[in-house]
């Protein structure tokens, strides 16, 4: 297996290398190490990819063909994404840090989110005729469905290929043109999907690529008024300055902005089993997935016996190389998140909570294999309130805060799972499946799980509430964002229409 090499910015149908000639190294967040360098494009290449994006968009037939052809390179995607699994999957846990095991099963949910599309991208072609009693019988009546025209997706670094497809599908399949941003931090998966999106057949003009940050590109990218359409999934403080920046020119923008996502769980839960459930929400790629439930709500009676048995099991997680089938989680992204996380710990014991476990880098003595890169110890908080900045805002690492609610008091579960700005994603834990459901549907998050927790299908739409942001991502409505809706009314038999007569003097 090759990592990617220069160059890897894709303008204009060619692959190409910065204007500027800068670069960026990608590490390896294991042990620190440079994987490869990238292209840091410029603010020229921006404007470059920006204008190839919408001579193509407006000059092609590719807006207008029909869905029965590209989705079927939809489906060549699919096929694709299968035969190149374990080179792909390798350099998404090289660059990541997460298991081998994880990027496997992020390969197979994106082949899921193509194959969905391809088939759900179909029921758009043609038009839908309006009836009613009030269009004259001269009259014909449709909605047709178009695409957006450019549209830029932004991908965040914990999920790069997982978010890439699922807002790559949906724009390709209705017929728009993209300009992928992929997160300077993880950048190589991408550029490999990219490769194979050619190979499947999509025209080379219907693609950009620009790897470089945020700060160097991102302004270019959102104020230009030939961008159509900005998705976007990160942090809360980039989503409010994208949405700003999208106002100026009033262009379509959805953003994913993240959770302090709540997990609920009732005394009349088997313990065994809610322990593992609560260990598995948290801690899986060491607690960087926006939907993690890091915020444990727990019923006073077994609050104890949860919380001890959550610090056993989280005390014999095995740290390491995504690489190694023995590890069942990897590294923190990079050392600035790293000392973020650390950062985070800190403010919780400042603040009166207790760290039952975890909280520090692994003892570089007895893990020497872990002392050169990114690891932090899933950590447990304990005795949190409200006002507590660990339980207000997202650290995004292995930490999982615990908050107790009286036995039987439903309503204080609600008000503590709901007392968030966000809103993305919760569970609920109970024996009782009725009471289940029914503090589900009280919460107002977008995604809410019921005795499981983290699962999800292509068929079903994503997003969240309050500050986790705006729009779906996956299920039908996850081809709304892509596509405008136009009414066409053609009278069959034109008439004088007869409103202005004319003054008489």
């Amino acid at each position: 297996m090759t990592i990617q090499q220069r160059p890897t910015l894709y303008i204009d149908g060619v692959w190409c290398s910065s204007s500027e000639g800068s670069t960026r190294p990608t590490i390896n967040p294991y042990d620190a190490s440079v994987l490869t360098e990238v292209d840091e494009a410029s603010v020229a290449d921006a404007e470059r990819a920006i204008a190839s994006a919408k001579h193509y968009f407006t000059t092609s037939d590719w807006p207008s063909r029909p869905y029965v052809e590209r989705c079927a390179f939809l489906s060549r995607m699919v096929k694709l994404l299968q035969k190149h699994k374990s080179e792909l999957a390798r350099i998404e846990t090289l660059d990541t840090g997460k298991t081998l095991g994880e990027s496997e099963i992020d390969i197979d949910d994106v082949s899921n989110v193509f194959r969905f599309y391809a088939a759900e991208a179909l029921k758009l072609e043609g038009e839908r005729r309006v009836l009613s009693p009030m269009i004259p019988d001269t009259v014909k009546s449709v909605i047709v469905h178009e695409p957006v025209g450019v549209c830029v997706l932004i991908t965040p670094w914990n999920y790069p290929i997982l978010q890439l497809c699922w807002k790559l599908a949906p724009a390709l399949a209705t017929g728009n043109v993209v300009i992928i941003k992929p997160s300077e931090v993880t950048p190589l998966s991408t550029i490999f999907v990219v490769k194979l999106l050619l190979e499947a057949g999509f025209p080379p003009k219907s693609v950009q690529l620009l790897t470089a940050s945020g700060a160097s590109v991102g302004p270019t990218l959102t104020e230009s008024p030939d961008v159509d359409l900005v998705s976007f999934t990160g942090g809360l403080a980039t989503g409010q300055a994208i949405m700003r920046s999208c106002a100026s020119t009033v262009k379509r923008c959805t953003v994913e902005l993240g959770g302090k996502n709540p997990n609920v769980v009732f005394a009349d839960c088997d313990l065994a089993w809610a322990i593992d459930n609560v260990v598995t929400a948290v801690f899986v790629h060491s607690g960087q997935v926006c939907s993690a439930g890091a915020r444990l709500i727990v019923e006073e009676s077994i609050a104890d016996q949860l919380v001890a048995g959550v610090v056993e099991r989280a005390q014999q997680i095995v740290m390491g190389s995504g690489l190694d089938p023995a590890s069942e989680t990897g590294p923190l992204v990079s050392e600035a998140h790293l000392r973020k996380v650390e950062t985070y710990v800190q403010l919780a014991r400042d603040e009166g909570a207790q760290v039952l476990c975890g909280g520090t880098r692994p003892d570089p003595v007895r893990f020497p294999h872990l002392a050169r890169g990114y690891f932090f110890l899933p950590t447990v908080v304990d005795r949190c309130n409200r006002s507590m900045r660990i339980v207000q805002e997202e650290s995004f690492g292995p930490i999982l805060t615990v908050e107790r609610f009286r036995d039987g008091d439903e309503a204080m579960a609600i008000a503590l799972a709901n007392d968030t700005k966000y809103g993305l994603a919760g569970g609920v834990q109970s024996g009782d499946q009725a009471r289940a459901e029914r503090v589900a549907r009280r919460l107002r998050h977008g995604t809410v799980w019921t005795n499981t927790y983290g699962v999800y299908t292509p068929e079903a739409e994503w997003g969240g509430y309050g500050m986790s942001g705006n729009g779906r991502e996956l299920g039908p409505k996850g081809l709304d964002e892509y596509v405008e809706t136009k009414h066409i009314w053609s009278e069959t038999k034109p008439n004088v229409m007869g409103w202005f007569k004319g003054a008489r003097i």
